[in-house]
């Protein structure tokens, strides 16, 4: 399997796709890619058994997928606690090297290294790391840009995207943060959000709002 086939399975998996219907357009804003690729890529997974589309509702995992993606990530994301944890890369730069890694990792390894590191459950950016036997907390999915103004919720975890990490690592938004949303600026404007701990009101873009996911 490519590295790219790989990398779709994650991104379905990141974004949902075990339970829900994941879009193209999702797919393509998070790889950065154009829509045309990803349909290409998509028809690939049908046709092999990896994954299911159903005509304008969207792309889901099937069983065999789910079960190859949550491999993929738990090796990518433990990787991603190795590098954020033990070596003190930035969170935005923990993703390309974690990649290379991941493709050239044994079980044993994998293995050592889910102990080495106390067995953690999620990665630096949020998302969980399903077990050596598959066993995983699923993940939220409720993304800040559908909170109604006025309601305050808790950021759970972000997309792995080098730009959107760098771009909240900037905007001081971290995991964990307690926030309230006071606006969403109309015409896809950004969403004004302010901080519990600081106080302090900030403005998220409306893209990077869709791939903040909240409890």
């Amino acid at each position: 399997m490519t590295p790219m086939k790989e990398d779709y399975l994650k991104i379905i998996f990141e974004l949902g796709g075990t339970k829900n219907k994941i879009s193209n357009k999702q797919i393509a804003l998070s790889l950065n890619v154009a829509a045309g690729s990803v349909t290409e890529m998509v028809s690939k997974l049908v046709k092999e058994g990896l994954a299911s589309h159903t005509p304008y509702a969207g792309i889901s995992l099937t069983d065999e997928g789910i079960e190859l993606a949550e491999q993929l990530v738990r090796r990518h994301r433990l990787w991603e606690v190795f590098l954020f944890g033990k070596l003190k890369y930035k969170l935005a730069d923990v993703h390309d090297d974690a990649e290379i890694l991941e493709h050239t990792t044994s079980d044993r390894l994998m293995d050592h290294l889910d102990r080495f590191l106390d067995y953690p459950t999620h990665c630096p950016h949020g998302g969980v790391i399903p077990s050596a036997d598959g066993r995983y907390e699923e993940d939220s999915h409720t993304v800040l840009a559908d909170i109604a103004d006025g309601q305050s919720v808790v950021v759970e975890r972000f997309i792995d995207n080098h730009d959107l990490l760098t771009y909240l690592d900037d905007l001081k938004l971290k995991i964990g943060e307690e926030l309230t949303i006071i606006e969403h600026t109309p015409f896809e404007g950004p969403v004004k959000i302010r901080l519990h701990k600081t106080e302090q009101e900030i403005n998220v873009s409306f893209k990077a709002a869709h791939y903040i996911f909240v409890k």
